[in-house]
């Protein structure tokens, strides 16, 4: 943390919570800050300011700071998914309750941020962007922002909704092998933060929320006092929220069915899959049929985004004449962005150490 700054550089500062420069001092000099209209509401006094994203210095530097993003994270298999950069206070695309922003008009703000986003699309190849749904506010293109991160079939992100019901609507209806992350805060176990109405506590009404917009993943995190000391409080006091959502958080597929028959004398297999999940799979799943000696293996994907968290979808695999399919293994990897991703089946029955799961005859079938 730089503690010391002059006036003129403390009147610069993005982040409201904090006293951190938005650029480094060596852009300072090159990018003009714009003061925002309005007046900070949280009792903070500072001189809001935004700088020109849009000039030729911040871009250059910026390209230049994806680039070495990308080298080490892009497809990193610790790196689930990269944050889309955005507009303003924190990067979540707005500078609230300021009016308007930096920019000499919107249409350059618009351009300024969708140009930004190519430049992440072009680095992060691999690795998904993820763009959060804030509603557009300071007029800087967020709804198009979304647009082409749906488009691109790249993720979408919220954080803490409540009562916004562009944000709702847009995670709810989004197509299901878009991935959303939801970061929705819970308050302590503390008693007096708990709210309880009609035997119901605040934060399970924020986990059924995460849950009826149906997250792929879910931040746990605590309102400006982020502890897992603060998160285990609650969870002792009521284990069973948390014990529900974790087991339906994001997709969970199972073979459900799996029939044999034979076409023109092929050994064929009819699977069943089902979505125990409340999320669509965010990609496309690709099934294999192999075997130990490696005679087998023969492979197919389901539509983008299938099977649903509700209903049943079939895929029928063929395999060599002669094959006897009781042995056989079932593999299940998850493509996005043409890298492919190990998904250990969400059934009963055990499976194996590589997470796929031996076809045999089950009792009574």
């Amino acid at each position: 943390m730089n503690t010391h700054l002059t006036k003129e550089k403390q009147a610069r500062v993005l982040n409201p919570d904090g006293p951190e420069l938005g650029m480094p001092d060596f852009l300072m000099d090159k990018v003009p800050y714009v003061k925002l209209r309005g007046e900070w509401n949280r009792g903070n006094k500072k001189d809001f300011r935004m700088p020109r994203y849009d000039y030729p210095a911040y871009q250059a530097v910026f390209r230049e700071l994806v680039t070495f993003l990308a080298e080490e994270l892009n497809g990193n298999p610790q790196v689930e998914y990269m944050d889309t950069f955005m507009y303003g206070f924190w990067g979540e695309g707005h500078t609230w309750p300021f009016q308007g922003n930096p920019f000499p008009d919107n249409m350059t703000a618009k351009k300024t941020f969708m140009q930004m986003f190519e430049t992440q699309l072009e680095f992060f190849t691999k690795t998904p962007l993820v763009t959060y749904t804030q509603p557009d506010f300071s007029m800087v293109g967020n709804s198009e922002l979304v647009d082409r991160t749906i488009r691109t079939h790249n993720w979408l992100r919220t954080d803490s909704i409540f009562i916004e019901n562009e944000q709702i609507e847009t995670l709810s209806n989004r197509p299901p092998w878009i991935a959303t992350i939801s970061e929705a805060g819970l308050t302590t176990g503390a008693s007096e933060q708990l709210q309880i109405e009609e035997g119901v506590t605040r934060n399970e009404n924020i986990m059924a929320h995460v849950i009826d917009a149906g997250a792929n993943y879910w931040s746990v995190w605590n309102f400006h006092n982020i502890s897992a000391k603060n998160v285990l409080s609650f969870y002792e006091k009521h284990p069973d929220s948390f014990e529900d959502i974790a087991r339906r958080i994001g997709y969970r597929v199972r073979p459900s069915w799996i029939w044999y028959f034979e076409k023109e004398e092929y050994p064929s297999l009819i699977l069943g899959l089902v979505n125990d999940g409340i999320a669509g799979v965010p990609g496309v799943l690709r099934l294999t049929v192999l075997s130990d000696d490696g005679k087998v293996n023969v492979s197919g994907c389901l539509d983008p985004g299938y099977p649903l968290p509700s209903g049943v979808r079939q895929a029928m695999i063929l395999v060599p004449k002669g094959t006897d399919w009781k042995g056989l293994k079932l593999k299940a990897e998850l493509e996005v962005k043409g890298v492919l991703h190990p998904v250990r089946w969400a059934c009963h029955q055990q499976t194996n150490k590589d997470g796929t799961f031996t076809l045999r005859s089950m009792k009574g079938m």
